[in-house]
């Protein structure tokens, strides 16, 4: 064996898909139902929705989707981003609906070269009619990722014409984005977040924290000792980007080592520990600074004191804890709690209204370095 070298398996922070998709064995077992029942030209029982954190692999679970989707013969798969569709007449072209609408040539519709402008509301049958003639010619998934920053117009059209195309044809909708994603969907039309399939996208258990960084270097002939093993789930708290970092640190000390390396000791990853803990503390600035930005460094801070005592916080203490440290009045604790679960800093436990550290180590970070709010 060939010691190892190059960028490696692991790339974190791209976007892509990760070598080995780790503890989401639920998801990718609902998506392949639904696959099963497009390929059979039948209606998608509802559409998904993937809602976490920034870094927990809600893109990466897309892109999984999207890879399996087009392996399967007679299914067709479309890949959007919600601020690359700004308007209605971009999303028929994103979607490339074009010729399902010049075929019924409507006075609504103005179709010039492959541009097309929709005129009010009253057009949405026709988007909504195009879109489900295009899935019935290939049975389509649609995957929206960043859905929070869809405008809520065209979030609106979207959603009403999906619902309406998804009831007749072959199609599925499945859309990614952060903790406020509900609010975001609530502006367009409240019940499309009841009737969705919801697939929270959180932190992973320990054994798949392992496996995110076990299995790549097994695919590549090198081992994982149980005391390396151990410092790398306890040091990435579950956080899938985290295990990313460790596995392309890991795999950066296996290339600088004189030796072959077939297996990774503690040693390996006391040499890889340096640049884990730079990447992540650069990663723990920028949120830092994004806190600041948002005027929320103080609230952060109680926030994170609060977590000293408690492994979660109901919704009273949670907002005590941000009321303590917003000086300026300028925000209310209700909307400066939301903000923090956008920005991913705290996570709600599922099906209760209670919240957790969204990284429980970023807890620490910042209560070493955001500033105490000042009692007047």
């Amino acid at each position: 064996m060939l010691r190892a070298n190059g960028a490696g398996p692991f790339l974190p922070g791209t976007g892509r898909l990760p070598p080995y998709l780790a503890g989401r064995e639920a998801e990718q077992s609902l998506f392949r139902q639904y696959f099963e029942t497009l390929r059979q030209g039948k209606s998608a029982a509802s559409e998904v929705i993937l809602h976490g954190p920034r870094g927990n692999g809600k893109t990466a679970l897309l892109r999984w989707v999207e890879s399996e989707a087009e392996a399967i013969d007679g299914l067709d798969t479309c890949w959007l981003i919600g601020s690359s569709v700004p308007e209605p007449a971009s999303l028929a072209r994103r979607l490339e609906l074009g010729s399902f609408l010049r075929r019924r040539q409507p006075e609504s519709v103005s179709v010039g070269g492959v541009g097309l402008s929709f005129r009010d509301q009253s057009d949405l049958p026709l988007l909504a009619e195009a879109l489900e003639r295009r899935a019935r010619a290939r049975p389509l998934l649609l995957l929206l990722d960043e859905a929070h920053t869809l405008e809520p117009g065209v979030a609106r059209w979207l959603l009403n014409a999906a619902q309406a195309a998804g009831s007749r044809a072959p199609f599925l909708l499945a859309l990614a984005g952060t903790p406020d994603l509900r609010a975001r969907l609530s502006e367009a039309g409240a019940s499309f977040w009841n009737r969705a399939a919801k697939l929270r996208v959180g932190l992973l258990d320990e054994n798949a924290a392992a496996a995110a960084v076990s299995r790549p270097l097994e695919a590549e002939g090198i081992g994982l000792e149980p005391e390396a093993r151990e410092r790398i789930v306890r040091e990435s708290h579950g956080y899938p980007f985290f295990t990313q970092l460790w596995g392309r640190a890991v795999w950066g000390a296996i290339g600088r080592s004189p030796e072959v390396v077939r297996t990774v000791t503690a040693a390996v990853v006391d040499e890889a520990a340096a640049e884990f803990e730079a990447e992540k503390d650069d990663y723990y600035s920028d949120r830092f600074l994004e806190l600041h930005r948002q005027g929320l460094l103080s609230a952060a801070r109680e926030v994170a004191e609060a977590f000293r005592t408690a492994e979660r916080l109901g919704l009273a203490a949670l907002e005590d804890a941000v009321a303590r440290g917003l000086e300026n009045g300028g925000q209310s604790p209700t909307a400066a709690a939301e903000t923090l679960e956008h920005l991913g800093f705290v996570w709600r436990i599922k099906g209760v209204p209670f919240w957790e550290p969204g990284i429980p180590s970023l807890m620490d970070y910042i209560r070493e370095y955001a500033p105490t709010p000042t009692r007047g």
